[in-house]
C-alpha cells in the first residue's frame, strides 16, 4: 500500500514513532516503585506487567527449553530466577536487560539425569539460589534412582554454575522458600527447615504426621511457591473433621485448609477456613484483610475464615491455576493454563480486565508480585 497524501504519511509517521516509542519502553528499564507481576507461557517467554496500567511491559525469550517455568525474584528485585528446560536447568535473567546472567544444569554427572519439582528458592540478601534435585543415574541397561540431595549455587556463578554445598534432603518434596534467618522452608510430605549451611533438619509443620484435633489426614497440595506480599510461604489443604472423638466418617466434613508459615518469625498458623466444596489449586489471605481468604480453579472464591463460610464466588471464562495479590490487596490477577492473566476486584470479585501475554499457554507458571 502506498501513502501518497500528507495525511496519510503523518498518520503513518505518528504510527511508527508510537511503535518505536513502546519498543523502546518494553526494553528499557523497570521503574523504581512500580508494582509488577512476572510470568512464564510458552514457547518460552517471561513475560512482565505492570500492575498499575494493568499492561505487558515487556517480555523476555528465554534459553532453552519450557517448564515448569517456576518464578522467584531476587531480594532486590533486580532478576527473575526460573527452573526450567522441562524441570532441568536453573536460569537467572536480569530484569531490566533480559539477558540471561545465571544458568545451572541440575545435573552433575554425563551419566546422571536431574529434575528439581517446583523446587527453587534464593537466600535473603540474594547470594544464593537453592532446588532439591531428584537424580536418577543413567547405566547402560537401567536407570538406578538416587537419593534426593539440596543443591547450593552462588548467584554469581555465571552461566555454567556448578553447587557450592550439597545435602541430602528428605523424600518427596516440592517447593521451597528461605526464611529471612537463612533456614529453608521445604515443603513434602510434612513442612522440614533445613540448616541451608550444614543441611540439619527437622519437622517444622508435620502434615502427614499432624496431631490436629478431630482431624483426619490432610491432603496437600504443593506446586506453587508464592511469594506473597505479606512475606509468607502459603498453602492449602483438605481434611475431614469430626465431631468427636469417636472419629465416625458418617458424621465428618471435609474442610478446607490453610498453611501460613511467616518467614519472618517462622512462625506457622494451621487453620481450616470452610467447607469443601469444589477444588482449589492454590489460595491465599488478603493482604489488607486477614479474615479474607481467596481460592481460585474452576471458580474465584472469597471466604469469611473466623465464621467459615463462601462470601462471594465468580465465574470463570476458564481454570486458573494460579492466584496473585496486589501489595494494596485491592487486586487479584489470575494466571496459568492459557495466555491471559485476569484481573479481579477483590471485594466485589468483579472482573476488570484480560491482558493477554505474548505466545502461548502458560500452564502451570508461578507468577509473582514484586515492586521495584
Amino acid at each position: 500500500m502506498r501513502f501518497t497524501t500528507p495525511l496519510s504519511r503523518a498518520l503513518l509517521a505518528a504510527a511508527l514513532a508510537s511503535a518505536a516509542s513502546l519498543s523502546a519502553a518494553a526494553d528499557g528499564p523497570l521503574q523504581a516503585g512500580h508494582e509488577y507481576l512476572a510470568v512464564t507461557n510458552y514457547p518460552n517467554n517471561l513475560t512482565v506487567i505492570d500492575t498499575g496500567t494493568d499492561s505487558v511491559v515487556k517480555t523476555c525469550t528465554l534459553p532453552d527449553a519450557f517448564g515448569p517455568g517456576t518464578i522467584q525474584i531476587s531480594p532486590d528485585r533486580s532478576r527473575a530466577y526460573v527452573l526450567n528446560n522441562h524441570y532441568g536447568d536453573l536460569y537467572g535473567v536480569d530484569l531490566d536487560s533480559c539477558k540471561t546472567v545465571f544458568h545451572a544444569e541440575l545435573a552433575e554427572a554425563g551419566n546422571e539425569r536431574a529434575r528439581a519439582m517446583f523446587s527453587i528458592g534464593l537466600s535473603p540478601d540474594g547470594k544464593e539460589i537453592y532446588s532439591v534435585v531428584n537424580p536418577t543415574r543413567l547405566n547402560r541397561d537401567s536407570y538406578e534412582v538416587q537419593s534426593p540431595r539440596l543443591q547450593v549455587y552462588r548467584t554469581d556463578g555465571g552461566l555454567d554454575a556448578k553447587p557450592v554445598r550439597t545435602f541430602a534432603a528428605p523424600r518427596q518434596t516440592t517447593m521451597l522458600q528461605a526464611a529471612d534467618d537463612g533456614s529453608l522452608f521445604i515443603v513434602g510430605a510434612d513442612i522440614y527447615r533445613m540448616n541451608a549451611q550444614t543441611g540439619k533438619y527437622d519437622v517444622a509443620v508435620p502434615l502427614r504426621n499432624w496431631k490436629q484435633p478431630l482431624h483426619g489426614q490432610p491432603d496437600v497440595l504443593y506446586v506453587w511457591p508464592q511469594q506473597r506480599p505479606q512475606h509468607t510461604l502459603n498453602l492449602l489443604y483438605t481434611a475431614d473433621r469430626f465431631k468427636d472423638e469417636k472419629k465416625d466418617p458418617a458424621s465428618a466434613q471435609t474442610m478446607y485448609g490453610y498453611v501460613d508459615i511467616d518467614l519472618k518469625t517462622g512462625n506457622a498458623t494451621v487453620r481450616d477456613f470452610a467447607p469443601v466444596t469444589e477444588v482449589y489449586f492454590t489460595g491465599g489471605l488478603s493482604p489488607k484483610d486477614p479474615n479474607a481468604m481467596y481460592g481460585v480453579l474452576n471458580r474465584l472464591a472469597k471466604y469469611d475464615v473466623k465464621n467459615e463460610k463462601l462470601v462471594e464466588a465468580a465465574p470463570l471464562d476458564h481454570s486458573y491455576y494460579c492466584l496473585s495479590f496486589n501489595r494494596a490487596g485491592s487486586k487479584l490477577y489470575l494466571a496459568g493454563t492459557f495466555n491471559t492473566v485476569a484481573v479481579y476486584d477483590a471485594d466485589s470479585l468483579k472482573k476488570l480486565k484480560d491482558i493477554r501475554v505474548p505466545g502461548g499457554d502458560m500452564a502451570i507458571t508461578t507468577a509473582q508480585m514484586f515492586t521495584r
